[in-house]
């Protein structure tokens, strides 16, 4: 007979249905005013509440009703559409009714009241894709591209997000735990019958599927890495000595007069933040006040907060002045920087000395311990394009293609796991079958948290914690 452990490949964990689970109601819609304003409300058997809301009119399945709105005496708190989806047609699975009403603030807190006045409560963040995902209407990375969506600070982004929505990356996921399991079940066969004459894992090339299998895994976690950058972005600080530029090129590179720029020292008191996008990825740059020791209070704080920002930098934009090179200040500030820290060294204001843009890799030998020099000019704009594409190959962004879908960290984790346990599959030898198994079986449980099919109760409410109010 087959072992239970062999039977138990075969069983697919069903996540529990939420029938019971209590109402809940938000306004779906941004906060503020409004053509238009959403509330959703969600449970079972909603028809008496859509009855009670209307005053008596049952909706149908799928159609818009127009309605009033009514409170409990039976005066109308609005008028608008109501949408009746039925279970488990609906986003959650469960009866779920949209009243869609005009968009004030006031009179959706009034109207939001009167759901809460009968029987509902208060939806939690993420609590309606919650029971999405537990409903078996989206699985987790599904569920979490919902919020990548809604997110999205790129038109690139947004297309990679809705990829992932409608199952791109969990179809790679589900293609690679099928083809797992299918090995599994041919070591687990052999471990079960290791008096028989046949060699069940040379009859089924194993060793070809493994290796077929570490392929996938690479191609998957190659995308992934890209989804992440194009979600995560990159956070790039500008440092250097006083009136080295710092502030101009932020204006060049934001294309706006968003930090002040004048010729005395210490202008920046603060860090100064701004987000651009290059070819769909998001970059996070910092205008840092001037790393070195001061007494004047507030810039004090100022350049608490710039080495604050550098602890998080991807990559530095070190200004230096080519006439001073590396002075003092420079070094000063160099000594402040993470040993580990991508650095680029920039020297501005080429248009002053009457030289061409230009850009070197000359890695190792620039003493500010950047790899590449570019020389630009922030007020002239020349030079900015190599700046920018040198930014994105510090992040190793290899441009959108149809293949690409958003990942978070977590995922990027999680395959990352599942490939060292592939690794440690590939140097088992033939007599190592229960340790072959368990790496195996491993990388699956690794697959398995990216979609949600074994996921610890504890992360699924750090995941939904963060979406927004009525999602």
């Amino acid at each position: 007979m087959y072992s239970t452990h062999l039977f138990s490949l075969f069983v697919h964990m069903m996540n529990t249905q939420t029938s019971s689970s209590p109402t809940i109601a938000a306004i779906a819609t941004a906060v503020g005013r409004g053509g238009v304003g959403v509330i959703r409300i969600s449970g079972s058997q909603l028809l008496p509440f859509a009855n009670a809301i209307t005053g008596g009119k049952t909706p149908k399945p799928r159609v818009a009703m127009y309605t009033d709105f009514l409170d409990k005496n039976g005066n109308a708190i609005d008028n608008g559409l109501l949408l009746y989806f039925a279970a488990p047609a609906s986003f959650t699975g469960e009866d779920v009714i949209e009243l869609q009403g005009h968009g004030g603030l006031v009179v959706m807190q009034m109207l939001l009241a009167r759901c809460l006045e009968l029987g509902a409560r208060l939806a939690q963040a993420g609590e309606f894709t919650k029971r999405a995902f537990l409903n078996n209407k989206l699985d987790l990375a599904q569920a979490e591209s919902v919020a990548d969506l809604i997110d999205a600070s790129s038109q690139s982004a947004a297309r990679m997000a809705l990829r992932s929505l409608k199952g791109a990356f969990s179809q790679h996921i589900h293609t690679l735990v099928d083809d797992l399991i299918t090995l599994r079940m041919l070591v687990e066969a052999t471990l079960d019958f290791p008096d028989e004459e046949i060699d069940f894992l040379e009859a089924a090339d194993a060793k070809g599927k493994l290796v077929n299998l570490q392929q996938q895994l690479t191609k998957i976690l190659a995308h992934a890495q890209q989804g992440a950058i194009l979600r995560e972005g990159m956070n790039v600080v500008l440092v250097g000595a006083p009136n080295v530029g710092k502030s101009s090129l932020l204006n060049a590179l934001a294309g706006d007069d968003v930090a002040i720029v004048t010729d005395i020292a210490g202008t920046t008191r603060d860090t100064v933040r701004e987000q651009i996008t290059l070819d769909g990825v998001p970059i996070h740059i910092t205008d840092t006040a001037g790393l070195r020791q001061t007494d004047d209070v507030v810039e004090k704080i100022g350049i608490e907060r710039s080495e604050k920002a550098v602890q998080n930098a991807d990559v530095a934009l070190v200004l230096i002045d080519p006439k001073e090179g590396l002075n003092n200040t420079t070094k000063e500030i160099l000594f402040r920087l993470p040993e580990t820290l991508k650095r680029i060294e920039v020297h501005n204001k080429i248009d002053l000395r009457n030289e061409k843009p230009s850009i070197e890799n000359i890695s190792g030998s620039l003493k500010s311990g950047a790899d590449i020099l570019i020389k630009l000019s922030a007020k002239t704009g020349a030079g900015l394009d190599l700046l920018k594409n040198a930014l994105l190959q510090q992040i190793g962004w290899q441009g959108e293609s149809e293949g690409l879908f958003l990942a978070r960290t977590r995922h990027l984790n999680a395959l990352q796991r599942a490939q060292e346990e592939l690794n440690l599959a590939a140097l088992c030898s033939n007599t190592q079958l229960e340790l072959l198994a368990e790496h195996l079986r491993l990388a699956q449980l690794a697959c398995n948290e990216i979609t949600g099919e074994f996921t610890a109760d504890d992360l699924l409410g750090v995941i939904f914690s963060r979406f927004c109010i009525g999602k």
